[in-house]
């Protein structure tokens, strides 16, 4: 089996991902003013983000999320397996993507369709693909967190470049239809993040379903939620079903990184996110 299906320079899942799909969601998907994306780089959140977003929508009533898998709640636009539910879904659409800027649909750059695009600590993000990639049949396997690293750094790991894929989204952090969260704020007041995608969303929650979304999306019960936590993953994806919530802590890498890769990922991070204010990049 090939590592990688390789398009328009990024590597993606060589299952469930197919070329023809990425370059018609590109030029041909129409995404519809009423319609939010949840847009993220691997790792980053974006599962935890999905089920926030899907109790806001239900005023913190857990029936929904307890019962319909989270892929099939808000689908992953670039996924052959999902796309379809996306083309047929009728009304506001909730929708995932890791797309990198250059591949997402040019149609929302027309629309008031909105994006939240959650950011995290690189460094963290590289340490959990590292131990999610590695427990998946979607990739190529790294032998050690040594050789992720470089991979990392170089962008060789599935959906390009940190560094590009960010760069490239932030430019739009000034549009009215686009809201930049970090998983560090949203882990040191999840209320207030909630607050901030209510705004956003044009929602408001009364006290008491609030606190209902912050009980039911919290780490734990995501978990123990089998419609969250991927335990149903069909095993030619994962043998013994994806581990997706491993930790769900931040500052992890410090127990992994060496000194001299701490220096090393310093550097690089320095010169490629050279330019934006430091206080984007809430963990710097």
């Amino acid at each position: 089996m090939p590592d990688y299906l390789w398009f328009e320079g990024i590597p993606f899942p060589a299952v469930e991902y197919e070329k023809e799909i990425i370059e018609k969601i590109r030029d041909k998907f129409v995404l519809r003013d009423e319609d939010t994306v949840i847009l993220t780089y691997p790792k980053s959140g974006s599962n935890w983000l999905v089920e926030i977003v899907c109790l806001i929508q239900t005023k913190g009533n857990p029936n929904w999320i307890q019962s319909v898998p989270i892929w099939e709640r808000s689908p992953w636009l670039e996924n052959q397996g999902t796309y379809p539910l996306l083309i047929n879904k009728e009304g506001p659409r909730l929708i995932s993507s890791h797309l990198p800027f250059h591949l997402f649909p040019k149609s929302f750059f027309s629309s008031k369709a909105k994006v939240i695009y959650l950011i995290r600590n690189p460094r963290d993000v590289l340490v959990s693909g590292y131990f999610f990639w590695s427990k998946t049949k979607l990739a190529k396997n790294p032998d050690s967190l040594r050789t992720y690293f470089e991979w990392f750094l170089k962008g060789n790991v599935m959906f390009g470049s940190w560094f590009e894929h960010t760069r490239a989204w932030l430019s739009m952090r000034e549009s009215d239809n686009f809201l930049l969260l970090s998983y560090e704020d949203m882990k040191k007041d999840t209320k207030s993040t909630i607050k901030k995608i209510c705004d956003f969303l044009g929602k408001r929650l009364e006290p008491d379903e609030l606190d209902m979304v912050l009980k039911y999306s919290s780490f734990q019960a995501m978990k123990e939620n089998k419609m969250s936590n991927f335990s149903l993953v069909p095993e030619n994806v994962a043998s013994n079903g994806l581990v997706l919530l491993r930790k769900g802590t931040t500052g992890d890498w410090k127990n992994h990184f060496t000194v001299a890769e701490a220096e090393a990922f310093d550097k690089v991070f320095q010169e490629k996110m050279a330019g934006f204010p430091p206080g984007l990049f809430p963990w710097e």
